[in-house]
């Protein structure tokens, strides 16, 4: 069988597998929500350990990888490999222990630092990037200076994974998103003879589509914290590996990633912590607008999947960066849309 069907296959059977039984784990430990916090909108008590089932699965699929008859392209690759796996699984680990316990925000910002180190130190940084407006690279041969490397990543890592984890509102949506996101990687990859890095976003692929039979609404099973930190660093990790592709997953998330910086604002204007939750974000706001969890899911599948094949077909960098300006008005048009509705209901 060819690796680039088996190995999406084994992460998608070792979800399967492993979903129930970290389902019957949670409740035994106590992982679990209730539907006590404002944006909670679940009914009952639902196990939060299908990140771990999710986690799991890519992780012994991604070792897998490395036993496939695959070159690498790249002669950094195996140390990336290393700090992929390691930083996954430090914040796959820290997810869990904030699942059970459900710490305040800082300590997510130390697991975060210090899995981003991990990256850091792995190589797996934007040493360059290039520019839409000259179709030239910014950096050149020797790559951009340490001191603008540093934060620059630093900044990438740390905001994928908080989106990604803000973007975990309904069932499904986290995953879902992922899993696109995951499989216009693959694309991207097989198209350029990244082969064997492709075969990472493979088993990301194969791991998020073996959760959704249990995550989708109604959920049986949430990812959690585990989830939606492993899920933001490994995506961050994979848009670097896969060549610095930082606007193909932009445009993927480009929703998802307004949502986060209107909730910010909306938040710090209104004197509340940037980090405290609500029911602000778009996707609670559709919700509640009338939208059933399904419909909001699936439309936001289908805005991620729409500009996940625009990153692949559109021609020219300039093109992207519309593209991704696009996907920006549409989100804050939404936004504000509903912003004045809410407004109009409460007046």
């Amino acid at each position: 069988m060819s690796p680039f069907l088996l190995i999406p296959l084994v992460a998608f059977g070792l979800a399967l597998v492993l979903a129930p039984l970290t389902m019957r784990v949670a409740r035994a430990l106590g992982i679990v929500q209730e539907p006590k916090r404002e944006r909670d909108i679940h009914r009952g008590i639902i196990p939060r350990m299908g990140g771990v089932a999710m986690g799991v699965a890519f992780l012994l699929a991604a070792f897998l990888t490395r036993e496939m008859p695959v070159p690498f392209t790249d002669a950094a690759e195996p140390i990336r490999f290393r700090g992929l796996i390691l930083g996954a699984a430090i914040m796959l680990l820290f997810g869990l222990i904030d699942d059970r316990w459900e710490l305040p925000a800082w300590p997510q910002f130390v697991a975060q630092g210090l899995a981003t180190a991990v990256a850091i130190f792995h190589l797996i940084i934007i040493a360059e990037f290039n520019n839409p407006f000259t179709n030239t690279t910014v950096g050149g041969e020797n790559g951009l200076p340490f001191w603008i490397v540093v934060p620059l990543t630093a900044f990438w890592f740390m905001g994928t994974m908080q989106t990604v984890n803000w973007l975990d509102g309904l069932d499904g949506l986290a995953a879902g998103i992922v899993a696109i996101a995951s499989a216009v990687f693959a694309a991207h990859m097989l198209r350029e003879g990244q082969h064997s890095v492709a075969l990472l976003a493979l088993a990301l692929l194969g791991a998020t589509a073996g959760i959704l039979p249990f995550n989708f609404n109604p959920a049986r099973t949430f990812i959690g914290s585990s989830g939606a930190f492993f899920l933001g660093y490994t995506l961050a990790a994979l848009a670097i590996m896969a060549g610095a592709k930082v606007a193909t997953l932009l445009l993927v998330l480009g929703v998802p990633i307004l949502d986060v910086a209107w909730q910010i604002v909306s938040r710090v204007r209104r004197g509340h912590s940037p980090f405290r939750g609500d029911r602000g974000h778009l996707h609670h706001r559709l919700f509640d607008a009338g939208l059933s969890q399904r419909q909001v899911v699936l439309i936001y599948w289908a805005l991620a999947a729409a500009f996940g094949v625009l990153a692949l077909v559109l021609p020219a960098r300039i093109y992207k960066l519309y593209a991704i300006v696009l996907a920006a008005l549409l989100a804050a048009t939404l936004l504000w849309a509903l912003a004045r509705r809410d407004e109009e209901v409460h007046a």
